[in-house]
C-alpha cells in the first residue's frame, strides 16, 4: 500500500478525523479545501492549491463532500479533478452520501470522458462524527472487485469497509442506514416530548430504557442533547431530506411499497420548512413539541 498516493477532499467535521487517521496509517495524505487546513498540515499531510494539482500527485482520492453536486464542482474547470487525473488513472472514492442512480450515472460519464481512466467505488459511512473520531466507521463499498479491493484497504484506518456489491450498493445501503437512523431519532424526539410532559426525568428514563429494547447507539449518541434539548448541529437535520428522497428513488426502482417512508419524508420536510433544518436530528424533540 505505500506505492499508493492518495488524497482527500472534504474536510468537515467527518473528514477531519478520518484524513488523521488515513495521515497516520498510510504516513502520507495530499489535502486541498477552500479554507487553509492548518493543523493537518502541520500533523505531515501535503498541501495542494488547487483540485487539479491534488489529482495530479495521487493514484486514489477520497471525496467527502455533502452531495453530487459539490462534488461536480470540484470535479470540472481548469483547475478541477478531471484536468490533473494521470495517464494511469484514478481511483475515485466517493463518500457522499447520494442517489445511486446518480452515482452510477456519475461514473459512466466520468469512464468515457478519461478514456477510463478515472473509476469510481461509492463509500458512504455511518457512525456519525464519534465514529469519525474514533475510526470506527461502517464504510459501505460499492464497485468492481478490484477497485472496492483497493478502497477496502486504503480505507481501513477509518472503520470497517464492507463490500456490498456493483457500483451503487453503498449508496443503497445508506439509504437503508437513514431510513432507520430518521425513524429512530423521530421516535426518540416523539417519546422524549412524551416523558417530559408526563412529569417524567428524562435522564432516569433514558437510562433505565437504554438497557432494554428501546436502547441503541443513536440513543447513546443522542440521549444528552434529547435530555436537555441541545439540538447544536452535530449532524444536521436537513441533508435527512435528501438521504430519505434517495430510499425513495430506491423504492420505486424496486417496485417497494414502503410503510414508513412517506411520513419520514413528509416529517423531515416539516422540520426544515419550519426553519429547523440545521439543527442536529436530535432537533426532533423540539420539532415535536412544537407541533
Amino acid at each position: 500500500m505505500t506505492t499508493i498516493a492518495l488524497g482527500m477532499i472534504g474536510l468537515g467535521a467527518m473528514g477531519a478525523p478520518m484524513a488523521r487517521h488515513l495521515l497516520s496509517h498510510h504516513g502520507s495524505l495530499a489535502i486541498t479545501a477552500r479554507r487553509p487546513q492548518s493543523e493537518l498540515v502541520g500533523e505531515g499531510a501535503h498541501w495542494a492549491d488547487t483540485p487539479r494539482e491534488l489529482a495530479a500527485s495521487v493514484d486514489a482520492l477520497l471525496v467527502m463532500l455533502p452531495d453530487l453536486p459539490q462534488l461536480e464542482e470540484v470535479l470540472a474547470g481548469d483547475d478541477g479533478i478531471l484536468a490533473g487525473v494521470r495517464d494511469s488513472g484514478l481511483t475515485l472514492m466517493v463518500g457522499s452520501t447520494s442517489s445511486a442512480t446518480g452515482v452510477r450515472d456519475l461514473a459512466a460519464r466520468l469512464a468515457d470522458e478519461t478514456d477510463g481512466r478515472v473509476r469510481v467505488v461509492d463509500c458512504p459511512v455511518s457512525g456519525g462524527e464519534d465514529g469519525a473520531i474514533a475510526g470506527t466507521l461502517s464504510i459501505m463499498l460499492g464497485g468492481t472487485e478490484p477497485d472496492a479491493a483497493l478502497a477496502r484497504q486504503l480505507l481501513a484506518p477509518c472503520g470497517s469497509p464492507v463490500h456490498l456489491g456493483p457500483l451503487g450498493a453503498g449508496q443503497v445501503a445508506k439509504a437503508c442506514n437513514q431510513l432507520v437512523v430518521s425513524a429512530t431519532i423521530l421516535a426518540l424526539g416523539e417519546a422524549t416530548v412524551l416523558a417530559e410532559r408526563s412529569g417524567i426525568d428524562l435522564a432516569l428514563m433514558w437510562d433505565l430504557l437504554g438497557g432494554g429494547y428501546a436502547g441503541s447507539r443513536l440513543l447513546d449518541s443522542r440521549r444528552e442533547k434529547l435530555v436537555s434539548g441541545d439540538d447544536s448541529p452535530s449532524g444536521v437535520a436537513k441533508y435527512m431530506v435528501k438521504d430519505l428522497v434517495s430510499a425513495e428513488e430506491i423504492a420505486r426502482a424496486t417496485n417497494t411499497n414502503p410503510v414508513l417512508l412517506p411520513a419520514l419524508r413528509a416529517a423531515f420536510d416539516e422540520i426544515v420548512a419550519s426553519g429547523l433544518g440545521d439543527q442536529d436530528i436530535s432537533v426532533t424533540r423540539r420539532f415535536v413539541a412544537g407541533r
